[in-house]
């Protein structure tokens, strides 16, 4: 009887949006390993490490406990949040009040994409970097924002030249998203140059959203810092953080923001309304992170670090000339001559069987350089850089 299937067209804002680029080269891995071809994936940032083990044993006794098997709190278990305030304490010497300055997440990706339903109105603009993590701008689209592309160039250090934002921009701006250290350019911010954001902020009545995702991810003594250790900045910002990568936790999903009480408060709103909190087991293995991980986050570092300098001096002696990164497990890498970063991302896959990022990939701005993730260990990365010379050697 009924022989016609309903038709479903997607929406303006699901057509607004480009294909995700990740989900685009895991189908494309996905094919060649199909096909039996030995992929190496320098793609996504996805800890080829395992969570470590006194985490699993925190959450393992947890998921025991039939207490944890039903519904959590939308604002995280109080325990979590003193937790946090405890590490935010330790960590930044930012003092944090745990029931107005703090809200758990669902992985700090959650947060960020549904913040700007909280803050920003249809038609208002959203401050988005360029290059920069694509769910600034879907997360924008998705709350019928309007994004404005804040170019991260070279010559500025990555960082946005806030200056150079049109005044009518400015007038109808609510919100700015910030990133660093930074995905994918791996560049690392200053105090002063939060300074000369909240100060920004303040005069022009923006909510900061900084991702600080790769806070703990630092290299050679560096120490990257929060916004909020600037004076004022709980006036105008929000910070969100992960323990995906810090913990190697991506698939357990948690992470926080901070911050501007009134902005934690419209983005509980929000989430009380869209999901039903962190399972409780997985907050309490991650106060055991939080409270025990400082040791097992310096060995996690260690291992990126030796594959990190293993991995650009390889590369430095191929002619892909690029510095060491201070931070991240990312390394943003020229490309030569020659080549889109679509282009050479394409032979690096077909030619190499090695998947790296392109640029573009994380907007226009991005283009001219590619993505490699050092999430593999230093027999695969020595594997990849065999395999990049030969091909260069018949070229």
């Amino acid at each position: 009887m009924f022989k016609t299937p309903l038709a479903i067209e997607p929406t303006s804002r699901l057509q607004k949006l480009p294909p995700y680029l990740f989900a685009e080269i895991d189908r494309k891995k996905r094919e060649l390993i199909a096909k039996g071809k030995d992929v190496i994936d320098l793609g996504v940032g996805d800890p080829d490490i395992p969570t470590p083990d006194f985490i699993v044993h925190a959450m393992q006794k947890a998921v025991e406990n039939p207490r944890n098997h039903r519904y959590a709190l939308d604002l995280g278990m109080p325990e979590f949040r003193l937790a946090i305030r405890d590490w935010f304490e330790r960590r930044f010497h930012v003092k944090l009040d745990p029931d107005k300055e703090i809200l758990p997440l669902i992985g700090s990706k959650e947060g960020i994409g549904h913040l700007p339903l909280a803050v920003i109105n249809p038609g208002q603009v959203c401050l988005i970097p360029d290059p920069g993590y694509p769910v600034y701008r879907s997360g924008t689209l998705f709350a019928e924002g309007i994004p404005y592309t804040m170019p991260l160039l070279e010559k500025n250090h990555f960082l946005p030249e806030l200056h150079l934002i049109p005044g009518d921009v400015l007038k109808n701006a609510r919100l700015m998203f910030l990133n660093y250290p930074n995905n994918p350019t791996s560049q690392v911010a200053d105090k002063s140059f939060f300074a000369e954001v909240v100060e920004f902020a303040h005069k022009h009545k923006i909510l900061i959203a900084h991702d600080a995702a790769y806070s703990e991810m630092t290299y050679d003594g560096y120490k990257a810092p929060s916004i909020l250790e600037v004076p004022g900045a709980k006036e105008v910002a929000i910070e969100f953080f992960s323990l995906s990568k810090t913990y190697n936790m991506t698939g357990w999903r948690v992470g926080f923001a901070v911050g501007h009480p009134q902005a934690i408060a419209l983005l509980g709103k929000v989430k009380s309304n869209l999901d039903s909190g962190i399972f409780q087991a997985i907050q309490l293995a991650a106060i055991t992170a939080l409270k025990d991980g400082d040791s097992a986050l310096e060995e996690n570092l260690k291992i990126y670090q030796g594959r990190r300098d293993l991995l650009i001096q390889g590369m430095n002696n191929l002619g892909f000339k690029t510095a060491l990164p201070r931070a991240t497990f990312y390394c943003w890498i020229p490309v030569p001559p020659g080549y889109t970063s679509s282009e050479l991302s394409l032979k690096f896959l077909e030619e190499m069987n090695i998947v790296v990022t392109p640029g573009n990939g994380f907007g226009p701005n991005g283009e001219g350089y590619f993505r490699i993730s050092l999430t593999v260990a230093e027999s695969r990365l020595l594997e990849a850089l065999t395999r990049v010379k030969k091909s260069y050697s018949r070229s």
